[in-house]
């Protein structure tokens, strides 16, 4: 029996390793605020676009008040957790910051057992277990190139991690709870969130701290559009029925496995076999996954 939910999920978390890839070119030596609000502004255009080429800005646009309040929720979410995650891609390699990012499907899984009280056999139980040793494999190669839990990037990358866990479980209460249409949660949410970051970065100018250092880079948009795509065909698997918030966390933060095998021959990082050693728990995990219980 085929489980609806799993290649949208996996089609996600591809497009989601290769904007990785693109946000850590776009970051690298540059000024991260203009950087976020550009590329999520790209991000939102290209999906008015898509709206209205098929018809769906009506849909997508008609809000209640209520429903506005829990989107803005949502948008002060991933806002806290992209500008965190920004700033640590700018200063971790990319083969163990995209990993660690990863990581808050520790918490996504843990809240989808026990907020949402989610029930996972034996093979998913054990894929979970062998998946989590992989993220640990990662974290002790963090040590391996000097950034230890307490430096400032990792810091920003955990709190990051923490922040995007939270909204991947509200995206589950908004979606499946709420019953909110997932292409009016998306709409509004990066609207939003290009406004915020907007804001921030007339701000900055505001107060005389222009951004310098900031550099045009083909990566900016592309980066915004693969996330925009991402999240799309994310939303669509989560709203299908029965699908479980704690697997699809899992098996979209594989994308960290697209990142690494691109990011290593791009950006040349070190301690690539120790790293190999978690990637490949990763896929035996996803093995696991795939037996229905």
């Amino acid at each position: 029996m085929t489980i609806q939910w799993l290649p949208p999920v996996l089609l996600s978390a591809l497009m989601l390793g290769f904007c990785d890839i693109c946000k850590k070119h776009a970051v690298r030596d540059n000024s991260v605020i203009p950087v976020m609000f550009f590329s999520t502004g790209s991000g939102a255009a290209a999906y008015l676009l898509f709206l209205t080429l098929t018809g769906g800005v009506t849909a997508a646009t008609r809000i209640s008040a209520a429903e506005s309040a829990l989107i803005a929720f949502k948008v002060l979410l991933v806002g806290g957790s992209w500008v965190c995650s920004y700033y640590a891609f700018r200063e971790l390699p990319i083969t163990l910051a995209s990993p660690m990012r990863s990581t808050s499907v520790l918490w996504t899984f843990f809240g989808g057992v026990l907020i949402f009280r989610e029930r996972l056999g034996a093979p998913q139980l054990a894929a979970a277990a062998v998946i989590f040793v992989g993220y640990y494999v990662f974290a002790a190669c963090g040590k391996l190139e000097g950034f230890t839990l307490r430096s400032r990037p990792m810091l920003l990358s955990i709190a990051g991690t923490l922040l995007g866990s939270a909204s991947a479980l509200y995206d589950k209460y908004l979606l499946n709870l709420r019953q909110l249409p997932k292409e009016r949660v998306q709409f509004y949410f990066m609207a939003g969130l290009t406004v915020m970051l907007g804001a921030a970065y007339l701000l900055r100018r505001g107060r005389g701290r222009r951004p310098t250092t900031f550099k045009w880079r083909w990566t900016i948009p592309t980066a915004g559009v693969l996330l925009i795509a991402a999240d799309a065909v994310y939303f669509y698997a989560l709203g299908l029925p029965e699908a479980p918030i704690s697997l699809i966390g899992l098996l979209r933060r594989m994308s960290c496995v697209v990142s690494f095998g691109f990011g290593a021959l791009m950006f040349g990082e070190r301690n690539l076999r120790r790293k190999l050693v978690a990637l490949t728990l990763f896929l035996l995990g996803v093995l696991l996954l795939s037996i229905r219980h």
